[in-house]
């Protein structure tokens, strides 16, 4: 696992940049607006030949414990305690204000070591602020321009004996787990037998989205056991997709909780547009993706939106209505789900619907069992035999119309991949057969070959004419 190590200090001074910097990636969103960052967010860092998980956390702010603020404060002081080291942030520039004292104070109290860290040191602004530093009894700062990249040296240099010790420590603990290890007849160790999707090398990428206020991070909670997402009845929390990882019976999954996707014409401000927009790139690099619907407000225009655009990227689909406790009348709210599926769903027909209560801890399992079969069939093979039996069949009851007096001929099927299923046509003309009989083909692969609520790509490749090119024969 390596050194875990936080990063913490009053909103806007740099802690995202930092956390990017160290990732080597734009994962953490960042903006000139105090308070961007919410939840906590880990990411795989590097420094030089130091590897080590760093967590971004919400700017450390003095208020009511039920507040919103409050609330993030308190995820705050958990990444504190989960953390090896902690890199506590000011603004060398603005100087040490009357919050960076406030919580130095909290920091040299905790029994996690403290590394302080003048951000925004570059020039001569910010050697005041560097200077000042010193009267937070937190050791001699260390200069760096997280924006810039410079001082990194001298981070370097202050993280290095905790993240060795940390590895020295795993080490000792996996030399002493080698001695347990049970060996077979020959001396061999015993290695578990192949699992399915979800093992811990690779673990099933399950993104949960929806509209604001759908329940998404109070589910998460919930499958985790603890409050590790914000929560609140506010709309629009979340800001951040944040990745978790999770076991479910033995099988291991990557949670993605994910903004709130409103409607387009509504999302006015910049930073609401970085925050879809990190929730669209969870979707695209998810392997299923849970879309979570209000139970008191279900299948919306944007719900349906959304639900197209996951089909429209390939991903393998579950529908989670959320807050099932609300509902008084369950068996007239689920036909009304139903129908609403018949009606507005037929481009992922039977996809799984589950009715459950992230709140309550409802229908979790169910949950899982749906996105594992969702991720079996968006996995599917048939062979080029099934499916060219397949379409005998279809050509001998309902060959394709013909355009102008020609038939177009169906000659070869087969499928080109899977995740999700793509199924490859040979045939003449293909530019002229109509839209209809193309559901009508991809309706039938769902229904014969067992394929529900997954997206089914369909194309055509016209095969090469023999004669081509060959100068006719003159008498």
């Amino acid at each position: 696992m390596g050194a875990t190590v936080a990063i913490i200090g009053r909103p806007n001074v740099g802690k995202s940049t930092l956390f990017n910097r160290l990732v080597g990636k734009r994962l953490a969103l960042v903006d000139d607006t105090p308070g961007v960052t919410r939840d906590r967010r880990p990411g795989e860092a590097r420094l030089g030949d130091l590897r080590f998980t760093i967590i971004d956390t919400a700017g450390l702010e003095d208020a009511d414990a039920t507040s919103l603020e409050g609330r993030m404060r308190a995820q705050t002081e958990e990444a504190i305690a989960e953390a090896d080291v902690v890199l506590f942030v000011i603004d060398a520039r603005a100087g040490v204000t009357p919050l960076d004292a406030h919580f130095a104070a909290v920091a040299r109290k905790s029994e996690t070591p403290v590394i302080l860290l003048a951000n925004k040191a570059e020039g001569r602004a910010g050697e005041g602020g560097l200077y000042e530093a010193f009267s937070l009894g937190l050791g001699e700062p260390v200069a760096i321009s997280a924006e810039h990249g410079e001082g990194l040296a001298g981070l370097y240099e202050a993280l290095l004996p905790y993240v060795e010790q940390v590895e020295e420590e795993e080490q000792a603990a996996k030399d002493e787990a080698d001695f347990s290890v049970e060996l077979d007849e020959d001396g061999n160790p015993l290695l578990p037998e192949a699992a399915p999707a979800g093992t811990s090398e690779r673990p099933l990428r399950v993104a949960i989205v929806g509209r604001p206020n759908a329940g998404k991070s109070t589910l998460i909670n919930r499958m985790l056991g603890e409050e590790r997402m914000l929560t609140g009845p506010e709309a629009g929390i979340t800001r951040d997709s944040i990745s978790v990882d999770w076991l479910w019976r033995e099988r291991h999954l990557k949670l993605f909780d994910t903004a709130g996707i409103r409607r387009k014409a509504r999302v006015q401000e910049k930073l609401e547009k970085l925050s879809v927009a990190d929730a669209l790139r969870a979707i695209k690099f998810a392997e299923v993706v849970v879309v979570a619907l209000d139970a008191t407000n279900s299948f919306e225009k944007q719900d349906l939106q959304i639900i197209d655009l996951v089909a429209r990227e390939g991903r393998a689909l579950v529908i989670a209505v959320n807050k099932w406790d609300l509902i008084e009348d369950r068996e007239a709210a689920w036909a009304a789900i139903k129908d609403a599926q018949d009606r507005y769903l037929n481009q992922i027909r039977n996809v799984q619907i589950v009715t459950m209560s992230g709140l309550q801890g409802q229908g979790i399992d169910r949950l899982m069992e749906a996105v594992f079969n969702a991720y079996e069939v968006w996995n599917t093979r048939v062979s080029t035999s099934r499916l060219n039996r397949w379409l005998l069949k279809i050509l001998t009851h309902h060959p394709p119309p013909a355009v102008q007096g020609r038939r177009v001929k169906l000659r070869y099927m087969t499928q080109a991949k899977t995740r999700p299923p793509h199924f490859v046509v040979f045939c003449s003309r293909p530019e002229e057969l109509p839209e209809s009989y193309t559901r009508y083909l991809v309706n039938g692969l769902r229904q014969t070959f067992d394929m529900p609520g997954t997206p089914i790509r369909l194309s055509y490749r016209k095969g090469e004419n023999p004669y081509a090119g060959k100068k006719k024969k003159t008498r």
